[in-house]
Formats: structure tokens, C-alpha cells, sequence
């Protein structure tokens, strides 16, 4: 069913207003804070990187330490 057919069914108004719509609605909400919590995570790591390099810790080392791939450490090295 397209929204058209939707809307023309049930009015925008109403439909907002079922509860399917509503827990629709919460469970797109939790899902955008949970994904932008582990890019958060994500980045935070990446930026560690240069950080665990000057304190000499290795490619492998730091993928290991921060559960990450080594191309994923190797990617985000600075001037590489």
C-alpha cells in the first residue's frame, strides 16, 4: 500500500495517532540514538589511533587494543 492510499484512508491526523504508528515512531527513534552512540564510539576510537602511535604501540597492537581491523587503523593514521 502506497502512503497516498494510506493518508486518503486513515487522514495524516489519524494515523499518527494508532498505536502502530506511535511504536513506529519510538522504535526509529531508539534505533537513530543507538546508531549514533556507535558512530560516536567509533570515531572515538579512530581518533585515539595517532595518540596509541606515539606512545610506539604497533598497528597490530593498537587494532587488538581497540577491537578494530588493522586496515581500519592503518586507514586512519595520519599522512598515510
Amino acid at each position: 500500500m502506497s502512503r497516498q492510499e494510506i493518508e486518503a484512508m486513515f487522514g495524516l491526523s489519524d494515523l499518527k495517532q494508532t498505536r502502530v504508528y506511535q511504536e513506529a515512531l519510538e522504535e526509529g527513534k531508539l534505533e537513530g540514538k543507538l546508531e549514533a552512540k556507535l558512530e560516536g564510539k567509533q570515531e572515538a576510537k579512530l581518533e585515539a589511533i595517532p595518540k596509541l602511535l606515539a606512545l610506539s604501540l604497533t598497528v597490530e597492537q593498537i587494532a587488538q587494543a581497540l577491537d578494530l581491523d588493522v586496515i581500519q587503523v592503518q586507514q586512519a593514521i595520519p599522512n598515510k
